[in-house]
């Protein structure tokens, strides 16, 4: 585990100065030490997981089977559905194995690795919530242009733009990190590799590195939630200019899905990331990091599902074809 024995000048708040080293792996202390608990945590966070990769690939397998949901909407979704399961895929797999091997071991690039997907996929998934949002307010406030507006080509752009800035946000955050030399503690005080947990155990001054840190991930939040409020201004400002109270009803039921998800994913992450800035202690991010990580992703396909009429006609459709078949 230890490579090189570090300066202890370097972290001079720290004890055992004789014991400080850099590191090549890092303990993931997960939710619990309780021995007992862990056969049922093994069994929750699998079902968890399986259900949300076979929710998301049924979602992707009906919009692709199904020509009536080949729109804008239901792209967007599909690419959604494919970010969700790297998110999950990202810390999921990696815990359920530790708690089957009782193995908490990660290796220092493999936690560098698992850090960049995991903010890649996170922060893809707030970049096409966005996309989606302002996908409603053309379809709500221009519909009449909706088909020119939203052309394949501008879709593809899109999505394409959502994973060149998530990766931008990726590498910046795995950069920061790779700056941090020794670390006065390998136990990171969650079940996947934390960034601003990796901080907090560095040695070295990390002033600079946080505010850049938390910098970079306020911009990154920030903007999408920005475009998502807009959107959604502009949305709830034509909607009730329609006379109709039916058109105010269909218009809003469009957008309650979508509303939903961005509630629960951005609810959840926000409060945690804050959490970490503001108020740092041991495992008191576990519980909204698994909120965010693990049941967003798990109920995206539900929540989409269950209130979309065509989402469920379609998956009715791919049933009975299955069934004839």
């Amino acid at each position: 585990m230890l490579q090189q024995r570090c300066n202890p000048a370097q972290c001079p708040g720290y004890i055992e100065q004789q014991n400080l080293t850099r590191v090549s792996q890092f303990f993931l202390l997960g939710l619990s030490d309780d021995l007992e608990l862990q056969p049922l945590l093994l069994g929750l966070f699998l079902s968890m997981y399986l259900v949300a990769m076979l929710g998301n690939m049924l979602i992707i397998l009906t919009v692709s089977s199904d020509s009536h949901l080949h729109t804008p909407m239901y792209f967007f979704l599909c690419s959604l559905s494919l970010a969700d399961i790297g998110f999950i895929s990202t810390t999921v797999p990696k815990m359920i194995v530790g708690i089957q091997t009782h193995s908490r071991v990660i290796s220092y690039g493999g936690c560098l690795t698992q850090m960049s997907f995991l903010i890649l996929f996170g922060c893809m998934d707030g970049m096409l919530l966005t996309v989606m949002a302002y996908d409603r307010f053309v379809a709500i406030c221009h519909p009449l242009h909706y088909s020119a507006i939203m052309s394949p080509c501008l879709c593809c752009f899109l999505v394409f733009m959502s994973f060149l800035i998530s990766l931008l946000d990726s590498q910046m955050h795995t950069l920061i990190v790779l700056q941090l030399t020794c670390f006065k503690d390998v136990n990171i005080s969650n079940f996947f590799c934390d960034p601003s947990q990796l901080l907090h155990l560095a040695c070295s001054d990390t002033f600079t590195n946080n505010i850049v840190m938390y910098f970079v991930g306020a911009i990154s939040g920030f903007l999408p939630i920005s475009g998502i409020f807009f959107s959604y201004y502009k949305i709830v400002s034509s909607i009730l200019r329609v006379p109709l109270i039916g058109g105010k009803y269909k218009a809003f039921s469009t957008c309650g899905s979508h509303l939903s998800v961005v509630c629960l994913f951005y609810g959840t992450a926000i409060g945690s990331y804050l959490g970490s800035a503001l108020l740092p202690s041991p495992r008191k991010d576990v519980v909204p990091s698994v909120m965010y990580t693990m049941v967003t992703p798990m109920l995206n396909p539900f929540i989409y599902s269950l209130r979309n009429r065509d989402i469920k006609s379609a998956l009715w459709r791919l049933y009975s074809r299955t069934d004839y078949s």
